[in-house]
């Protein structure tokens, strides 16, 4: 068993706008698309406008203004603009909506990435739920930052500053002072101010929900052993509280967004009534007519869309901070270990290990003074209690996990010196608890080897002693391995994961504990495929059982850290 090791250290929060940019940062060359986005969303709203302030040019014409466009002209352009609006938006919305499933995609991708480069030795800290609720949850909300925040704060500057100079040139500076006080209190002030509680609200509904999915998923993950242990009904009313925790976090999230949300819409109608104020004032001192004046209302009152959505955005934006915050800080995150990919390509002969020693974190020492080394042709046995360190020594020899002393010399060159990919092609672990995917067997045993051929594949399984049991599947090789492999004995999943090791052809094989969970005929079944290997290969086997070391042509037993040759 290997000791587990808790990271105390947790990464700093970002702002709100380190994270905006980061994000950002992301699209690469996708960012040209978000520039059209935001151009056709630009014009697009002015297109929309253009159809009110047509409307009000009318007005102002038949008012007596000055204006040198017929009716029919004005007629004519609140079609087009209506019909160019149609166009645009449709432009503008495919535009933000390839964005965003392409970035969904991506991102799915990186963090499968990230997750790969930090696996094993930091994922085992992690919960399986908080990952799942990251890969599905937190990156589907991302969809609304790329396709539903990004453009709209675009636009809103630019479609506000657009108005300010229209109204300002075309009715009355002072109209446009007003608008643009009012555009900065409904897109800025008031959501900034309202954005601390809505960051701490939302930061707590991810943290439940990661936490409820976490526990929802180990509670399906043992839901066998619950109802062996009639704990049926206890598990429910855990989760049933969990639910409503979640669900109190819900609604304290929802209620601020509701306030904000009010907020917002009561700061446009203060500063809508001060704007008609303003015009009335100007009109009644002979300073604006009554035509220019109700163009630059109506030009001001029909402007406010873009800002109203940018002032709504801290709802959002409160979960996709959390969200984007969580994503980013696993793609920062720093592996235990870098890949090697300058180092040096090996064949495998022999393993030499010389006074290795190895901590958590600069805790307590868990091996020390390791001495031991491996041949070809030879199985090596490693006993000793659990969580003495056994599982721990084998990740070091596949470079897991940095050691902090000695050497682990194959073929005479440290491991840190040899290419990662070298490394994992020369030497195979397979785990006490073999993992097989709702797949079929056949593309269970692939993935040791994608490009295997048929007879690759059974001959493999020949070795392993377990073509014979895969032939009694109703489809043999095409059976499909339920979820879980709940359908499938632990000997039979051990077997298989030695097929596996079989098939990628590795020199070395690690084996931690594989006949820990499996009774005494399967544990002699497997031992004797391993006997009839050995010639080809080199076997580390780890086991806390005595008679597992039968086979073993050595042994060493590891106790407080200390490996002894015993045989």
């Amino acid at each position: 068993m290997s000791t587990a090791v808790v990271n105390k250290e947790k990464p700093s929060r970002r702002s709100g706008a380190k994270i905006m940019a980061s994000l950002i940062a992301l699209l690469g060359s996708l960012l040209i698309i978000i520039v059209l986005a935001v151009i056709n969303g630009s014009i697009g709203f002015v297109c929309a406008m253009g159809v009110t302030v047509s409307g009000a040019v009318g007005i102002a014409k038949v008012l007596g203004e000055d204006i040198a466009l017929s009716y029919g002209w004005i007629v004519g352009m609140a079609i087009g603009f209506g019909v160019l609006r149609g166009i645009l938006r449709y432009f503008e919305q495919y535009s933000n909506h390839y964005i965003a499933f392409k970035l969904l995609a991506v991102l799915r991708d990186k963090v499968f990435g990230a997750l790969r480069v930090l696996c094993p030795a930091k994922l085992e800290n992690k919960q399986k739920g908080s990952i799942i609720a990251m890969i599905t949850s937190d990156i589907e909300t991302l969809e609304v930052f790329y396709a539903h925040t990004i453009s709209p704060i675009c636009i809103a500057v630019l479609v506000s500053l657009g108005v300010v100079l229209f109204t300002g040139f075309v009715s009355s500076w002072y109209i446009a002072l007003v608008a643009l006080v009012g555009y900065i209190f409904t897109g800025i002030i008031v959501p900034a101010v309202s954005s601390g509680r809505l960051k701490e609200s939302g930061v707590r509904y991810r943290a439940e929900f990661a936490s409820f999915s976490a526990f929802f998923l180990d509670s399906i993950k043992g839901i066998k052993d619950i109802v062996l242990n009639n704990a049926g009904k206890e598990r429910e009313k855990e989760v049933n509280e969990k639910s409503d925790e979640l669900l109190s976090e819900t609604k304290k999230m929802k209620r601020e967004i509701t306030e904000a949300s009010s907020a917002i819409e009561l700061t446009v109608s203060v500063f809508i009534l001060i704007t008609l104020a303003v015009g009335i004032i100007l009109v009644r001192s002979d300073v604006l007519s009554v035509g220019r004046m109700i163009i630059g209302v109506v030009a001001v009152f029909s402007s406010f869309g873009p800002v109203i959505a940018v002032g709504a955005l801290p709802g959002n934006l409160t979960q996709t901070f959390a969200s984007g915050d969580r994503v980013l800080n696993l793609l920062e995150e720093k592996p235990a270990v870098e890949e090697i990919n300058g180092g040096r390509n090996f064949d495998y002969d022999n393993l030499k290990v010389k006074d290795l020693s190895f901590s958590y974190d600069g805790s307590a020492e868990v091996l020390r003074d390791i001495k031991m080394h491996a041949e070809k042709g030879e199985i090596v046995g490693i006993i000793g209690e659990s969580g003495c360190g056994k599982s721990t020594f084998l990740k070091l020899l596949l470079r897991f996990w940095e050691k902090d002393g000695g050497d682990i010399d194959y073929n005479g060159t440290d491991v840190d010196k040899i290419n990662t990919e070298s490394l994992l092609s020369n030497v195979t672990m397979v785990s006490q608890s073999t993992y097989l995917f709702e797949e079929t067997v056949e593309d269970n045993l692939r993935i040791a080897k994608a490009d295997a051929t048929d007879d690759e594949i059974e001959n493999a399984c020949r070795m392993a002693s377990v073509h014979d049991f895969i032939k009694t599947l109703p489809d043999g090789y095409k059976t499909m391995v339920t979820a879980l492999g709940d359908n499938l004995s632990a000997g039979e999943k051990q077997r298989l994961g030695l097929a596996r090791a079989f098939l990628r052809g590795s020199s070395l094989i690690l084996l931690d504990e594989p006949t820990s969970n499996v009774d005494s005929i399967n544990e002699g079944i497997i031992l004797d495929a391993l006997r009839k290997q050995k010639n080809k290969k080199s076997i580390i086997l780890v086991s806390h059982r005595e008679s597992t070391m039968a086979i073993a042509d050595r042994v060493y037993k590891v106790e407080n850290g200390i490996m002894t040759e015993v045989r």
